[in-house]
């Protein structure tokens, strides 16, 4: 048998290497058992993140308040005749939206539906002259109703309608589908008559 001693060199070698290893071992259990959520737990990450992230505005505590607008026609017949023709409720991408009282001092000729979070939908009758109808202004035309749309630097699109005896307008969030649109149109085109587009 040998009574040679490894050598100091060895002795270092063979430690660092061991300390590699361990090195090695750590950083692939965090690669590996954290891969889940990120965070090294292991953890698999179960969608709670994304609640809490995810915002759709504030809770709504009462009902809506509506800054008033120049609107003549609001107190006309074709306004009321409008307003106690719309639906309860609208479709939208997810749950329906449902008519929402509006806080007192009311204007008149108006309505909103929504949730109970985010902003709600809006519609104002008897509102003046857009001024941004002119001749060459790009209408959409839904269910016999001919719309234009303008859209805010927040997002939020207002459709006026431009084809009836009064101006009527639909503010609709961001986030708010055509389902909205679409059922109004309904309503409009089965109450007020159509008429020529005023353009100048």
């Amino acid at each position: 048998m040998s009574d040679k001693q490894p050598s100091p060199v060895a002795l270092w070698v063979a430690a660092g290497l061991v300390g590699l290893l361990l090195v090695g071992v750590v950083v692939l259990s965090q690669v590996l058992g954290g891969e889940g959520d990120g965070t090294g737990t292991g953890r698999a990450n179960d969608g709670a993140d994304d609640a809490t992230t995810a915002t759709t505005g504030p809770a709504r505590t009462g009902p809506v308040p509506l800054v008033p607008v120049d609107a003549p026609s609001a107190g006309s017949a074709e306004c009321a005749a409008l307003t106690a023709a719309l639906p309860e409720e609208l479709p939208d991408t997810g749950d329906p939206l449902r008519r929402l009282p509006i806080a007192e001092p009311a204007p008149p000729a108006t309505a909103a539906w929504g949730t109970d979070r985010g902003e709600p939908v809006v519609l104002r009758c008897g509102l003046s002259r857009p001024a941004e109808l002119n001749p060459v202004s790009d209408l959409t035309v839904i269910d016999g109703v001919q719309w234009l749309t303008v859209v805010d630097p927040a997002g939020a699109r207002t459709s006026y309608v431009v084809d009836r005896p009064v101006y009527a307008a639909v503010t609709l969030p961001p986030e708010t589908g055509t389902g909205s649109l679409q059922q109004l149109s309904a309503t409009i085109a089965a109450t007020l008559a159509a008429t020529p587009v005023e353009v100048r």
